[in-house]
């Protein structure tokens, strides 16, 4: 039974004892999270009892009002857990008889159309961005070099959209068009387009699914606690350094043939042998034009601008306590896709170096949208299916949410933080909390 303890006030005097402000407390228990509210609740009804005692007097009232306990689909719990995650609408659970296929036919036929004028014209802007961040950073002097980078990593970042459209069959009608355009846009980011577009397929294939999702899993119980060293490591990937973690996927999922099937290899190495080529012939000529200083203004720190946006884009995609992971037995397609991915509204000239990457939603009901096509589909997703979406605008709250509260699953409650389960080798944990904003 939830109740709601209202308009509890002690008032205190003696000797002893200073005068206790009244303060209102509201308490709200539900489905196992606790709310409090500091807040003025109605009073009819109180009784007050005086109670002396020499030169002391209190006056205690105190009244318990039953209340109905919120369900965990009802509209005032939504707007409780919007509020604690930092989102702007947490949607209702879609019908169990809503199929992904029943989402996909209420989009305009217009949304899934490739227009080539379009695609190109992405490709001019990513191009023209990345050359204005290298002019910035040849003449930035030392201490505006920062914003430089910033411009420059989140222009470059649009190129890995325009491979991301090429993977999936989005930018144009020529597929040998697509995949040299993939594959020239990934080199400045050192990404292997194939082995990437094989990894990803799968992560649309099984959004959200326990083990078989190639994104932001939660981590298991198990590895956890599997030894001291692996913890501590886990603490700060999926804490402070988090921002960076994509680097890890690039490097520890997509440069071993061992980890693609027979059919994809072929493919996979030759994506290699072009990545192992811009290296070698891109990497000395920036240093024998630049220097190694000049390799690290130029390349490398864009390069993890980009990485910050990666893995910054990809969490807020998919992770939130609210959003859960689920087994190949209890995963069902529409809910994953809907009910599972995170619409997040960024300034808008990152949405436009980055070809509206996050307006993800859509692009979970279908990959085959164009990036140009999907506020479009988004419009109509919100007409169709609106209450069902989980919405945010970039915050500081739902960023230390993430970072701080969605870190080793539990199925009763998706995640259960690392503070939790071993509150002494957490401090890295304490320190963003302490660190990070909070507001929304």
């Amino acid at each position: 039974m939830a109740c709601r303890l209202s308009d509890s006030m002690l008032l205190s005097k003696g000797p002893y004892h200073k005068p206790i402000r009244s303060q209102r407390i509201g308490a709200h228990c539900s489905s196992g999270i606790c709310y409090l509210k500091w807040d003025k609740l109605p009073q009819k009804g109180i009784k007050r009892q005086k109670c002396s005692h020499r030169n002391r007097t209190t006056f205690v009232q105190a009244i318990a009002v039953p209340v109905a306990p919120s369900s965990p689909d009802s509209t005032e719990y939504r707007k409780q857990l919007c509020e604690s995650y930092g989102f702007r609408q947490i949607g209702e659970p879609l019908p169990d008889n809503v199929m992904l296929k029943d989402i996909i036919d209420s989009l305009p036929k217009k949304v899934f159309e490739i227009d080539d004028v379009k695609a190109w014209k992405s490709v001019l802007i990513s191009a023209t961005s990345y050359a204005i961040g290298l002019f910035m950073i040849s003449k930035a002097p030392w201490y505006l070099l920062p914003l430089a980078w910033v411009w420059t990593g989140t222009a470059v970042t649009g190129f890995f959209v325009i491979g991301h459209d090429c993977a999936h069959k989005s930018f144009s009608r020529n597929k040998l068009v697509e995949d040299i355009v993939g594959t020239l846009a990934f080199l400045p980011l050192i990404y292997p387009y194939e082995p990437w577009r094989f990894k990803h397929d799968r992560h649309h294939a099984k959004t959200n699914m326990l083990v078989e999702d190639t994104a932001w899993q939660p981590i298991p119980k198990d590895e956890f606690d599997s030894s001291p060293l692996l913890r501590k490591a886990l603490i700060y990937a999926y804490g402070p350094i988090r921002p960076w973690m994509s680097i890890a996927h690039w490097w520890l999922v997509h440069f071993n043939l061992k980890k693609f099937r027979t059919s994809e290899v072929k493919r996979a190495a030759i994506s290699l042998a072009c990545v192992f080529a811009f290296m070698g012939i891109g990497w000395p000529l920036i240093v024998y034009k630049t220097g190694i200083m000049g390799w690290v203004k130029f390349w490398l720190m864009p390069w993890l601008g980009y990485h910050f946006w990666m893995s910054t884009f990809t969490m807020v995609h998919h992770t939130a306590p609210h959003i859960p992971f689920k087994s190949a037995d209890e995963w069902d397609a529409a809910q994953a896709q809907l009910n599972g991915t995170v619409h997040c509204d960024y300034p808008s000239w990152i949405e436009i170096l980055c070809h509206d990457i996050n307006v993800h939603i859509p692009h979970h009901i279908s990959p085959r949208i164009p990036s140009y096509n999907l506020r479009a589909a988004h419009k109509s997703i919100q007409e169709n299916w609106g209450k069902y979406l989980n919405e945010a605008t970039w915050n500081w709250r739902l960023m230390k949410t993430i970072m701080t509260v969605c870190h080793v699953y539990n199925k009763e409650e998706n995640y259960v933080p690392f503070d939790r389960l071993a509150p002494e080798e957490s401090l890295p944990i304490a320190f963003l909390k302490k660190l990070m904003p909070d507001y929304a």
